[in-house]
């Protein structure tokens, strides 16, 4: 007399196709080609020989060290000062207004393009890295000065490297 009716799953109200998604990638993609654009055209226009990384930024030494060859390990604490400026040239933090860094090599939050720029360095080198925001703030910026997707000149100096025992 009285039957169980099977349970039969509901159909979703709304659904997603994913254009959103599709959406955001290709706004990614156009985002980062006006970037490279601009920073390609500044490299080609400056009169210091940059060179790319394989992680996708650009630098220049303003001081190379010729006399040791240790670069940063992981752990070991690199002392480190640095300015930034937009790739207009305006200053973001000026040198006189950014405190000397210590950074433990990987074992520290530091957006990708400086850490992977510091593995670069030797102790009393100076270099001027160019990073697109992707590797810099990206798109929050850093909740002060720099704004969404801003791509950044980076002057790091590399004061002392104290290796990790």
């Amino acid at each position: 007399m009285l039957s169980c009716k099977p349970i039969e799953p509901r159909q979703p109200i709304q659904q997603n196709s994913g254009r959103f998604i599709d959406e955001s990638v290709e706004r990614n993609k156009n985002l980062n080609a006006r970037e490279y654009a601009r920073i390609k055209a500044l490299v080609d226009s400056s009169e210091i020989n940059f060179t790319r990384s394989d992680y996708g930024f650009w630098y220049a030494y303003n001081k190379q060290n010729t006399s040791s060859d240790y670069t940063p390990k992981f752990g070991d604490a690199v002392a480190y000062s640095f300015a930034v400026k937009t790739l207009d040239g305006k200053w973001i933090y000026a040198p006189d207004t950014t405190k000397k860094q210590t950074y433990y090599m990987d074992q520290e939050n530091l957006f990708s393009g400086l850490r992977e720029g510091l593995k670069l360095m030797k102790k009393n080198e100076s270099i001027t890295f160019i990073f697109p925001s992707q590797l810099a703030f990206g798109y929050y910026g850093d909740d002060d000065q720099i704004g969404a997707n801003t791509p950044l000149i980076y002057e790091v100096t590399v004061h002392d490297i104290t290796t990790n025992p």
